[in-house]
């Protein structure tokens, strides 16, 4: 039996593509409005599982979310990319010379304002969901209107894709992270990537101590970002990214760190992530 995959967004939207790469196209996905509830969904077992974005490759990290996932004591137990490919539909039969308006989420939108300042004069509408937008076009009828979201959407509320990648950057890529509660973690055959937070005294060359130490086991640090601790002025701890080829230098290092850190937790041990179109 498949387990429910909670996703942020609605359905046709890229999450639900990312869970579907992951999971399986058969995945069952439960869509939420906000990180936070997919996080309280696997945290109460409403879901098996939770995807949620972590960075986008243009717009950078997503920060409240590393707070979420380190509040929630969830683990990390995989990872997907994806490229956003940005498509305009709207209701068969309809040439792009009738579209009046265009729905999206602000993000869509400006990632696709060379395509849109070229066309129309069209009134772009701004919406909480690209796929969403879709979806409501379909259900109202609506002619006139196109919407900006993916593929999934235009196949799920059966829309005619007007333009193809209207994106302005094409490299645009998203890093999800797959997590479960710690329970549900299972051991991994052959890990390659592991995610962890750590922090330091404050004390000059503190930091510089964990990365040569990281350093000196071959581990490629992919990811370092630093949050500040509530309690403590000025005071930071990280999140770290670490991809390796045999998880033995991972245990090193990690015993390697805690004589120079005063707090290492791991957040989890995985395969490092393929990149999907």
């Amino acid at each position: 039996m498949l387990s429910t995959v909670a996703i942020q967004g609605f359905e046709g939207s890229f999450h639900q593509i990312a869970a579907r790469h992951y999971f399986g196209p058969a995945a069952l996905t439960a869509p939420c409005a906000t990180f936070g509830e997919v996080v309280r969904q696997v945290s109460s077992g409403t879901a098996g599982h939770g995807l949620m974005a972590i960075e986008n490759s243009i717009a950078g990290s997503i920060l409240p979310n590393y707070n979420l996932l380190r509040q929630a004591g969830l683990r990390v137990t995989g990872e997907v990319y994806l490229q956003i490919r940005q498509h305009l539909m709207a209701l068969p039969g309809q040439p792009l010379d009738d579209i009046r308006e265009v729905h999206s989420h602000p993000m869509a939108l400006l990632q696709c304002a060379d395509f849109l300042s070229q066309h129309g004069p069209w009134r772009l509408v701004e919406t909480e969901d690209t796929a969403l937008s879709a979806q409501r076009i379909r259900e109202g009828l609506r002619t006139g209107t196109a919407a900006v979201a993916g593929k999934l959407a235009a196949e799920l509320f059966d829309l005619e894709i007007l333009a193809k990648d209207i994106h302005s950057e094409k490299k645009n890529y998203t890093r999800f992270l797959v997590v479960d509660r710690p329970e549900n973690a299972a051991a991994v055959v052959a890990p390659n990537k592991a995610s962890l937070y750590f922090h330091t005294t404050h004390a000059q060359g503190s930091l510089a101590q964990v990365l040569i130490r990281i350093a000196d086991q071959g581990i490629n640090l992919s990811k370092l970002q630093s949050f500040p601790i509530p309690a403590k002025t000025w005071h930071y701890y990280f999140h770290a990214d670490l991809e390796f080829d045999d998880p033995a230098q991972l245990e090193a290092a990690l015993q390697a760190m805690k004589p120079v850190t005063e707090g290492l937790e791991v957040l989890g041990i995985y395969h490092k992530g393929t990149t999907h179109k």
